[in-house]
């Protein structure tokens, strides 16, 4: 046998394999479900993490606010060295007395305080702070449902993408088999060499569809794999079925889903958290209007004593206690501006409650609009299922008949196919319309 026989053999046989190990090798790894693939970017996704540690921070925030209300409680201490005690009687030319001090000395005591009314300013700080906290949980939840969406998006890419993977491959077979017979017919002089031709030409256009939807399929699956938080390169399988369960399509109408957005939408639970903190924070401003009231006591020891006459080389402690009322008059006229200004944001926050209202409305029905569309493609693309797979049966018959033109069974295939493709897209659109429907209203 020759040598390049041989090696054509090899080859062969090395491909005819090659499918089999691939396959072998995708069924070691666990398909996942979109349920499944949620549930590890709920775990894993970056963003989300992110979001968490900004929730953790704000709940941080938080008793650092109630810290604020407890007492102030200070201790001192110092060690020094004293100069000479001159006493001027006469005046500063005039010959001083000198008293005796120690040339040390040294003091030890505390400082507390304890506030008793400053407006509220530090109770409602906590107020504000909890506020905080809630909007951040609400752009935890925005976040998560995003990212769901985003997972669905780049889950039903994959879904779709396999399926036309599929598509491809089976036409490709049956076009091959098409070619073989085309030739064939060639040979026995029935039909044209141009025939023959445009057969090859679709079947290396197909070729070349299938390499671009393999590199979609990559592509999607990266994304997912970043979705995920996991390695780009990481292997992943998704179900071939997919079994989401879409009875609660048609079970709403737009007003259901609009009642529910109100309820339950992150975005919209947001901008109404920003309207109670900005109506927090005018009363906060204005409480720098009151006068601020505080209880005190302080006591220390000192050597030596040099603060009373008559003055003494002795260890000496002083202490008091009392009530301290502050007001600080220039607020009067420095918060004028400063309240004004709280005063327009809330309205701000108020306006743009009202913005959102209109965009969750307009939301809504885009996307309760879209499933409408969806469903109603998908009808339409089974019903030209039927039809075109109908006519592609007997436009070949005709065509091996020589009653019809190549051009004719050739265009009457990629109607199938472009149908087949449109059926699956419109099927994914049904579920992913429902996700976004479900992702705007919140309840995803």
């Amino acid at each position: 046998m020759k040598p390049y026989k041989i090696a054509r053999i090899c080859s062969v046989l090395l491909l005819s394999f090659t499918p089999r190990i691939y396959a072998q090798h995708i069924e070691k790894v666990h398909s996942l479900t979109l349920e499944e693939i949620w549930k590890v970017a709920e775990m894993n996704n970056r963003q989300l993490k992110l979001s968490a540690l900004n929730l953790q921070q704000s709940k941080i925030e938080i008793l650092e606010a109630k810290d604020r209300l407890l007492p102030e409680l200070s201790l001192s201490g110092d060690a020094k060295l004293n100069s000479k005690f001159l006493i001027y009687d006469n005046g500063l030319f005039s010959s001083p007395q000198n008293v005796s001090v120690k040339g040390y000395g040294y003091g030890v005591g505390y400082n507390f305080n304890v506030n008793l009314f400053n407006g509220g300013k530090d109770k409602r700080n906590i107020v504000m702070k909890k506020e905080e906290e809630a909007r951040k949980q609400y752009e935890v939840d925005l976040q998560k449902h995003s990212v769901k969406y985003n997972v669905a998006v780049a889950y039903f890419d994959l879904y779709k993408f396999r399926h036309f993977y599929d598509f491809l491959d089976a036409e490709i077979e049956a076009e091959k088999k098409q070619l073989t017979r085309i030739e064939s017919l060639h040979k026995n002089g029935t039909v044209l060499k141009s025939d023959v031709l445009r057969t090859s030409v679709k079947l290396s256009q197909l070729e070349l569809s299938l390499s671009d939807v393999e590199k979609k399929i990559e592509i999607a699956k990266q994304r997912l794999n970043i979705l995920m938080g996991r390695e780009n390169d990481a292997e992943l399988a998704i179900k071939h079925e997919d079994r989401i369960e879409l009875n609660a399509i048609t079970a709403g109408d737009y007003n259901d889903y609009v009642d529910i957005a109100f309820n339950t939408s992150p975005e919209y639970k947001m901008v109404n958290s920003d309207i109670k903190w900005s109506e927090l924070n005018v009363k906060q401003i204005k409480a720098t209007l009151l006068p601020k009231v505080s209880l005190y006591s302080n006591y220390n020891y000192n050597y030596p004593q040099v603060s009373f006459y008559p003055y003494s080389n002795d260890l000496w402690g002083f202490g008091q206690t009392g009530i301290k009322v502050q007001f600080s008059v220039e607020n009067l006229y420095k918060s004028k501006h400063s309240i004004a200004h709280a005063q327009v944001v809330s309205n701000q926050a108020k306006e743009k409650a009202n913005v959102k209202r209109d965009e969750i409305f307009l939301q809504v029905k885009e996307a309760y609009l879209q499933q409408q569309q969806a469903l109603e493609s998908v009808k339409t693309a089974k019903q030209n299922i039927i039809k075109t797979t109908e006519s592609v049966r007997v436009i070949r018959s005709s065509y091996l008949n020589q009653e019809s033109l190549l051009t004719d069974l050739l265009e009457a295939e990629n109607t199938l196919l472009e149908a087949k493709f449109n059926l699956t897209t419109a099927q994914t659109n049904v579920k992913l319309t429902y996700i976004r429907l479900l992702a705007i209203i919140g309840i995803l």
